[in-house]
This record gives structure tokens, sequence and C-alpha cells, in this order.
């Protein structure tokens, strides 16, 4: 099964800045800064707190004009294959040179 297909069947839930779980992710009233949104079995998993600091730090960022707002590292989600949450380690991005697989001009 695909990691998106594994993200789309989890049920999200809507955190509140009081670190009550609000309902269904997507119902949030202010669509300009919405609600934190984080799975229903992660949102569990956590202290009332952390789900508060999760859902201020996205509204405070929301506030300035923010979009995408990072999780706290409490709640961060991770999935178990990796996935779309995975970090990739000493990856040198894909404009990276090499200098054994430099190209070189030969003049015949």
């Amino acid at each position: 099964m695909g990691e998106l297909k594994k993200w789309r069947d989890q049920k999200w839930v809507r955190i509140g800045t009081d670190g009550k779980i609000k309902g269904e992710c997507g119902t949030s009233k202010d669509k300009k800064n919405p609600d934190r949104c984080l799975p229903a079995a992660k949102a569990k998993s956590l202290s009332k707190k952390q789900r508060s600091n999760t859902a201020k730090k996205k509204k405070r960022e929301g506030s300035k004009g923010k979009t995408v707002v990072k999780n706290t590292k409490a709640a961060e989600v991770k999935f178990s294959g990796g996935g779309l949450a995975r970090k990739r380690r000493n990856h040198k991005g894909c404009g990276a040179v090499m200098e054994n697989r430099r190209k070189k001009t030969l003049y015949v």
C-alpha cells in the first residue's frame, strides 16, 4: 500500500489551542488561519499540554501569514515505513557536483 493511501485512510482531527480535540480536520471556521490537524491516534497519544503547544504554534505562525507550519517535536508525525515524513540522511541534493563525473571537452 502506498504511503499517501495510508495517510488518507487515517482519521485526522482538529486540535484547539486549549489542547482539546475539536472534531474532524477541515471543519475550522477560520479559513485564513485554520486549526492544527493531526491523525487521531497521534493526537490521543499526546498530553493536553503537548496538543495545546502545537496548536498555539500553528496559530501564532499562521497569524504572520505562514501557511505551512511544522509541528512541535512531540507532535511530529512519523510513518512506519519512512514514507512522507521521512528525513533524508546523507543526501547531497540534486545539484551536487561530483568531481569524478565532470564533463570533459575533447579537442580532436
